[in-house]
């Protein structure tokens, strides 16, 4: 085959429209930073005094809970449901009073309030909306839990707890021990 002047004006222009359409794209990508998580960092100094019985902070803009152990060593952040709407959604400081293995669910009078067709309980398995693992907090009805319902991680769909994957609340529970220091932003 032959190149005629019709092939060379074809092909050179072909050449420089994708070339000016990399260069586009080129000069778009440094706009887009990817990072190696989708969380922010947060550093344990600004939220707690000590790590006396491990820390806990719980970003609920973010949706992320991070944990620091006692000794400074372990660090962790994992996923998490945050609570509807800011009215379920309570802030401050409290700590990890109760760790339950297996926990039983039953519905707050509030939430029997906004949906009275919830059953009134749910014992321990895979139908529970606590998951496998509860650490109890400070405050009447909140909970650091697992779920029966993985689509909910990352959602606002809690009633004011914060939910965890199954495998991740079994790690934290393992970390965690009653006393330890939690936040709530």
């Amino acid at each position: 085959m032959s190149l005629t002047r019709r092939h060379f004006l074809a092909a050179t222009a072909a050449m420089t429209a994708s070339s000016a359409v990399a260069q586009q794209a080129s000069v778009a990508a440094p706009a887009l930073v990817r990072r190696t998580s989708g969380f922010g960092t947060h550093r344990w100094q600004d939220h707690f005094e000590t790590l006396t019985n491990g820390a806990i902070l719980c970003d609920t803009q973010a949706r992320a809970l991070f944990f620091w152990s006692e000794d400074g060593l372990t660090d962790r952040i994992y996923p998490t449901s945050v609570p509807l709407t800011d009215e379920l959604t309570r802030r401050g400081r409290t700590e990890v009073t109760l760790k339950r293995l297996g926990p039983e669910w039953r519905p707050t009078p509030s939430m029997l309030e906004r949906n009275p067709d919830l059953p009134t309980y749910v014992g321990p398995g895979p139908e529970n909306p606590l998951g496998t693992h509860a650490l109890n907090l400070g405050w009447q009805y909140y909970r650091i839990h697992g779920t029966n319902d993985v689509r909910k991680i990352g959602r606002k769909s809690s009633n004011g707890c914060i939910g965890l994957f199954n495998n991740q609340i079994e790690e934290l529970f393992a970390m965690a021990k009653v006393g330890t220091q939690v936040v709530l932003l």
